[in-house]
This record gives structure tokens, sequence and C-alpha cells, in this order.
């Protein structure tokens, strides 16, 4: 399994016409607190500068807006790579919330690097928690309000990997939430294949209508789709390492609900 790559996350396809709903859910306004959480924890000192460079691509305060994260909330950063999401989660959920960073067994096992990053994100926030569970078996300490992963999901299906794991892992994330919890998923578009994703393990990309069915197979409900990452100029076919496209990938941007 080549788990170097998952680090950088991955991102994928929006719904080809988002309804109108789905494009209201995209711009309602944060709650005032938790648009003020945002701002504090974008600025937090403790946020190393590569991160803060990445900003302007990632659009953190938009899309914890659309997640509807707010102070106090439980939430799960689901393969949290570098902790790019983690720091900015532990400063806006604030001290009576908590971030539970999920970094899998297996990565670690791969590269020690990732255990490192796990525990450079969590030292400065004491309302966050690692966790290093295989793949198979995570699960959380508590019911959770929400959960995000980001650019990972087409991660669940390389070759490698075991054909039931995407559903597995679904099924374990809808488990972890309370009702009415989210699940927020981004991930690079790739082209269907004659099989669902096809290109997981060639070009690191995710399959978006595969990427639902799954997940809605688990029980969870799609709420609502974003435009944040879309990018009609990406063609789809390059692996998103290329220098050609990195950073600038298609993704899709999928809010699911626990009923």
């Amino acid at each position: 399994m080549r788990f170097a790559v998952v680090s950088t996350a991955a991102a994928a396809l929006l719904l080809a016409a988002p309804s109108l709903a789905q494009h209201e859910g995209h711009k309602m306004a944060a709650h005032p607190m938790a648009e003020h959480a945002l701002h504090a924890a974008l600025a937090d000192p403790a946020r190393p500068a590569k991160d803060k460079e990445r900003d302007a691509t990632r659009h953190p305060a938009e899309l914890l807006s659309f997640m509807g994260v707010k102070p106090g909330d439980k939430v799960g950063d689901f393969i949290m790579g570098s902790g790019y999401w983690t720091r900015i989660l532990a400063k806006t959920v604030g001290e009576k919330g908590k971030v539970y960073a999920y970094q899998p067994a297996e990565f670690i096992a791969f590269r020690a690097a990732y255990g490192t990053d796990q525990d450079d994100a969590a030292k400065p926030y004491a309302n966050v928690v690692p966790s290093r569970e295989s793949l198979g078996a995570v699960t959380f300490p508590e019911k959770l309000d929400a959960i995000i992963t980001v650019q990972n999901w087409h991660d669940l299906h390389l070759a490698k990997s075991p054909a039931t794991l995407g559903a597995s892992v679904a099924r374990a994330l809808y488990d972890s939430l309370k009702p009415g919890g989210v699940l927020l998923v981004v991930d690079h578009v790739g082209e269907p294949g004659a099989t669902p994703f096809a290109v997981a393990e060639t070009l690191h990309r995710g399959d978006a209508d595969a990427t639902k069915k799954e997940i809605e197979a688990a029980g969870f409900k799609l709420a609502g789709t974003s435009p944040i990452y879309a990018n009609p100029a990406d063609p789809h076919t390059n692996k998103v390492f290329d220098p050609a496209i990195r950073g600038k990938t298609d993704q899709f941007v999928y809010k699911f609900v626990k009923s």
C-alpha cells in the first residue's frame, strides 16, 4: 500500500448539478460564535507558517462553516495527515470541545513521520486527543458531533486494501456520530472507470458517485455539496502529485448527516 501519499490527502468531483438547497447550504453564514472562533483559529500563532500559506487555496473558514463546526463540538479528524485541519479545529471548538486526531496505525508503520506529524499537531492543544488504531478497528471514545476527512476516501480503495474496507469504515464513522451528526468528505475527482475507484491506485483520485453510494449504504443521508474546490480546468487524467495540477485539482465536497 502506498501510504506515503496519504498525508497530502486527496480530492474529487462535485455532483454534476447540485440542487438549489445544496447551493444555499453552501452560502449559509456561520453562527456568529462559530465565525469568530474560526477567524481566531486561523490566526493561531501555534499554526506552522506552511499551514497558513495553504489557507488561500484550502478555504478553511468556508469549508468548516459549511460543515457547521462550532465551539463546544466533539469532532474527529479522520486520517489527519500533517494536522492542518486538526490545528484549526482545536481552536474552533475551544476548551469545551474536543478533537480526536486519527492517524491510521498502517500509515505510521509505513512511514514513522506520520506519527511525528500527529504528535506535533496535538502537542500545543489540550483538547486534542491523538488515536492510532488500524483502519479496520477505528473507533472513538465518545459519540461525536462531526467527522471530517479530506482527500482520503480513495485511499481506502488502494490495491492492497481489503475490498470491504471503505464500506466498513463508513459504518464505523456512522456509529461514531451522534444522531444528526455530520460527516464531511472531500476528495480529488477521478473519472469513473469500469469498476468503482478505478483510478485510486494509479492517479490517487476518488470516485464521486461510488463514494456517495458507499457512504449512503452505511445509513448516511446526503445533506449538501459545496463547489469551493471545483476546478473545470482539471482534466482528471493527471496524478494529483503532478506539478501541473498539484494543489489545483478538481475536488468534490459532500456533507452527510446521520439520520
